[in-house]
């Protein structure tokens, strides 16, 4: 969370020409509800579910590029369905740099604590290895333009095709 994953992947899918969906947001268009209130009246269980079944549903009819939940790798399920995908990007930054963007953020649901900093740190500690395990690449965020971050990932992703589709034969 903050890392600013729904920003590079609008950025990103547009330089591709592709389309893109935020997790999240596509989840609260369709039940018209903040992410905070199916926090609230869910518990974080029933977002949760919610999460692997919006996930199952792009796995099955791939759109492009997708920025999942900061959660999504929590659940066993959403790993192994990310493992299948023929990318996975984890973009990770130092805490330092989240608790700069997150710490007057009040629409985190994880984060409404006596101790959000703290919270942050634990999820960060508790999430890492889970990212590494579905991750084909790591991306390092560190402060500066957006689009620096995504002409890195173009990079990145440019670098991965076969030669012998990149040449006009």
């Amino acid at each position: 969370m903050g890392v600013g994953k729904s920003t590079i992947g609008k950025k990103l899918a547009a330089r591709l020409g592709v389309d893109f969906i935020d997790c999240d947001h596509e989840l609260e268009r369709r039940m018209g509800v903040s992410v905070n209130t199916i926090f609230d009246i869910e518990g974080e269980s029933g977002f949760r579910l919610r999460e692997t079944r919006l996930l199952e549903e792009l796995a099955a009819n791939p759109c492009g590029v997708v920025a999942t939940g900061g959660g999504v790798v929590t659940q066993a399920i959403n790993r192994d369905i990310l493992k299948q995908q023929p990318r996975v990007l984890y973009l990770q930054a130092p805490s330092e740099l989240l608790w700069t963007r997150l710490r007057y953020c009040k629409n985190r649901p994880l984060l409404q604590t006596k101790n959000p900093r703290g919270r942050l740190n634990a999820l960060l500690r508790e999430r890492d290895p889970l990212y590494r395990e579905v991750a084909s690449d790591i991306i390092h965020v560190v402060r500066g333009p957006a689009n620096q971050l995504v002409r890195k990932i173009e990079h990145i992703l440019d670098k991965s095709v076969p030669e012998s589709l990149t040449q006009n034969n």
